[in-house]
């Protein structure tokens, strides 16, 4: 699939990851929707990208917000090719804590339902909206999920983070074979440590130890990788059904 003005939804677009795949994308000439819960980083980058971006305040567990988003971009740019959803939240509890209480089932419920139910909803509501439109091109869309390498080598605390991450690795093959038949692919990038604001939150000396722990090259990741692996996701129309690693070869402990 072509980007260049091709339409896609970005979760978590206004920040982060998602904020590195809107720039990215657009400046190869697509036009971006930025979904994401903070208005106001939202809608700057929007007017900083101008025409090829709007701004749609959501919550990707909801299933209101993820279709207003959908329904806002198509309105404005006629239709839509695909999805990178990159809202997420990192959930940090042990099991048992220091005097043997039990960990806040909310709290590891509120992971599963950002991260995995989330990732499932604007998967849904994205294919369903591809699905409708008429189009004579074999590559008909793209939906491409963030995991983690959390998936496959979780730390301890991070018992919601790695389920839900775990869920959205399962998720993948299963839903590429059922939309196969509608020319819809379904990726999943799964990051390692990577330069985002949640990262600046930790200590200067935690954040060396974690450079460190890369094989090579010895640095946190920078976000526009990301969005480069989205866009030759987009544009290499054989990948399909697969999780991507991108994370210097580091395997945690």
């Amino acid at each position: 699939m072509q980007i260049k003005n091709k339409t896609f939804l970005v979760t978590g677009g206004a920040s982060g990851l998602g904020e590195a795949t809107v720039r990215y994308l657009v400046a190869q000439g697509a036009n971006a929707i930025i979904a994401d819960l903070n208005e106001e980083a939202g809608h700057k980058l929007a007017s900083e990208l101008s025409n090829n971006t709007i701004f749609a305040k959501c919550d990707v567990t909801s299933e209101e917000a993820v279709q207003a988003a959908i329904e806002a971009g198509v309105t404005k740019f006629n239709s839509l090719n695909g999805s990178i959803n990159c809202a997420g939240i990192v959930v940090v509890q042990k099991l048992l804590d220091r005097e043997g209480n039990p960990a806040d089932l909310a709290k590891f419920s509120k992971g599963i339902e950002i991260n995995l139910v989330g990732t499932f909803n604007v998967a849904r509501l994205v294919a369903a909206q591809i699905v409708k439109q008429q189009t004579d091109e074999e590559d008909k869309g793209i939906i491409i999920n963030t995991a983690s390498i959390a998936a496959f080598d979780g730390q301890v605390g991070q018992g919601s983070y790695s389920a839900s991450k775990s869920g959205v690795v399962g998720l993948n093959l299963p839903l590429a074979r059922e939309l196969a038949r509608y020319g819809i692919r379904v990726m999943t990038i799964a990051p390692g440590v990577f330069g985002t604001p949640m990262m600046s939150k930790i200590p200067d000396e935690a954040r060396h130890a974690l450079e460190q722990s890369v094989p090579y090259p010895k640095r946190l990741g920078a976000p526009e990788e990301f969005a480069k692996l989205c866009a030759h996701i987009i544009d290499n129309s054989y990948l399909n059904g697969e999780t991507i690693r991108v994370d210097g070869a580091i395997r945690m402990a």
